[in-house]
C-alpha cells in the first residue's frame, strides 16, 4: 500500500516537465514576435522595391539593422538608381559605400547625371572621389554646365590684378576663368586656388613682356592669348575653356616713381662719398700738420746740438777763440741782409 501511494516528488515530475515547455514556448514565441517586428518594419521597403524591380530580398533588409545600415536609404537610391537604368550597382556596393561613410544618395545622383549626359564615370571613380571628401555631385554638374571663377578671388580682399609693362605704366586687370571639373584628375587634383594664382601670374607676366602699356589697352586679348598658351590647367582638377580680361585701367607710372627713387638714392650715396672724401681730406690735413711739428722738433733737436758740437771742437782744440767770432760776424752779416731783403732772422718770410 505504501508503495502505491503517489509521494510528492512523482506529483512534482510532470509539472515540472509542463513548467518547461512553456518556458521553451514562451522564448520562441518571443524570437517569432521581434523576427515578425523587424520584419514589419522592413516589410513596406522590400514590397517597394518587389514592385520596382529593385531586387533588395527580404533577409537582407533585415540584417541591415544589424550591421547599422539604414534600409530606407539603400531602398531608395537602388530604386533611383534602376529607374535611371543603371542596373549594374548592387545592394552590396550601396551598402558598403554607406559602411565606409560615404554619401549614398550624392554618388547615385551623380551616376545618373553623368550618364544623362554621356559622361564616362563608373562606380569605383565615383565613390572613391566621394571618399576622398570632394563632391561629386557639384563636380558632374560642372563638368555639364561649366562655372566662372574670378580673377583674383573676392575673398582675397583684392579687386585688380597690378602688373607694370615695360614703359613703367602700371596696368590693373580683372579676368574672368571658365573652367569645368576633369573627373579624371578629381582626385589628387588641384584647386581653385591654384587656378586663380596660376592665371595671376600669367596676366603679370603678359603684361610685363609687353613693350607699351598701350599695346595691352588696344589688345586685351593678347593676354588671354598668352595666358592660355601656358596650359596652367596642368595637374588641377579643372580643364580652363576661356580666359577673359573684363577690365583693364591704367595706373601709376611706375618707372618714373622708381627712378625718381633712384636718383634719390645716388643723391643719398654721393653725398655720403663726398662727406667721405671730405672727412679724409682733413684726417690728411692734420696729419700733415703732425708731421710738420714733427719735423719742427727735429730740426730744434738738431740746432739744439750746435752748441754742443761747439763746446766739443774748443774743449778738443778744432776750433778757436778768433774762428768763433769770424762765424758769429758772419751769422750777423746774413740776419741784416735777411731784414734788409724782407725776412725775419730765422730765414723766415714775414707775415
Amino acid at each position: 500500500m505504501i508503495l502505491g501511494m503517489n509521494t510528492p516528488s512523482t506529483l512534482m515530475s510532470p509539472l515540472l516537465a509542463n513548467t518547461g515547455y512553456w518556458i521553451i514556448g514562451g522564448f520562441v514565441i518571443l524570437v517569432l514576435l521581434v523576427f515578425f517586428f523587424f520584419i514589419l518594419n522592413v516589410l513596406s521597403l522590400w514590397i517597394q522595391a518587389q514592385l520596382t524591380r529593385a531586387r533588395v530580398g527580404l533577409l537582407d533588409l533585415v540584417t541591415m539593422r544589424f550591421r547599422k545600415v539604414n534600409p530606407a536609404t539603400i531602398v531608395n537610391n537602388k530604386i533611383t538608381l534602376v529607374k535611371a537604368g543603371l542596373t549594374d550597382t548592387t545592394t552590396e556596393q550601396l551598402e558598403s559605400h554607406y559602411l565606409a561613410g560615404g554619401r549614398v544618395p550624392n554618388v547615385c545622383k551623380a551616376m545618373i547625371a553623368a550618364d544623362r549626359a554621356k559622361i564616362d564615370l563608373d562606380w569605383r571613380t565615383c565613390t572613391a572621389i566621394d571618399l576622398a571628401g570632394r563632391d561629386i555631385l557639384d563636380a558632374v554638374h560642372t563638368s555639364v554646365n561649366p562655372k566662372v571663377i574670378d580673377c583674383p578671388s573676392p575673398q582675397s580682399g583684392k579687386t585688380t590684378i597690378d602688373a607694370v609693362a615695360m614703359d613703367g605704366i602700371q596696368l590693373r586687370a580683372r579676368a574672368r576663368v571658365t573652367v569645368r571639373t576633369n573627373i579624371a584628375q578629381l582626385v589628387g587634383g588641384a584647386t581653385e586656388d591654384t587656378i586663380i594664382a596660376r592665371v595671376g601670374e600669367g596676366i603679370v607676366s603678359a603684361i610685363g613682356s609687353s613693350t607699351t602699356h598701350a599695346e595691352v589697352l588696344a589688345n586685351p586679348d593678347r593676354i588671354s592669348k598668352a595666358v592660355l598658351a601656358r596650359a596652367l590647367d596642368a595637374g588641377t582638377a579643372y580643364e580652363i575653356l576661356s580666359i577673359d580680361i573684363a577690365d583693364v585701367d591704367v595706373g601709376a607710372n611706375i618707372g618714373s616713381r622708381l627712378q625718381a627713387d633712384q636718383a634719390e638714392a645716388d643723391t643719398k650715396r654721393f653725398k655720403a662719398e663726398a662727406e667721405k672724401r671730405r672727412a679724409m681730406a682733413v684726417a690728411l690735413e692734420q696729419e700733415n700738420k703732425a708731421k710738420i711739428q714733427e719735423n719742427r722738433s727735429l730740426v730744434v733737436l738738431a740746432e739744439a746740438e750746435v752748441p754742443r758740437a761747439i763746446a766739443e771742437s774748443f774743449r778738443s782744440g778744432n776750433l778757436g777763440i778768433m774762428d768763433y767770432y769770424r762765424m758769429r760776424n758772419i751769422e750777423s752779416d746774413t740776419s741784416m741782409r735777411n731784414s734788409i731783403g724782407g725776412n725775419d732772422a730765422g730765414n723766415k718770410p714775414s707775415a
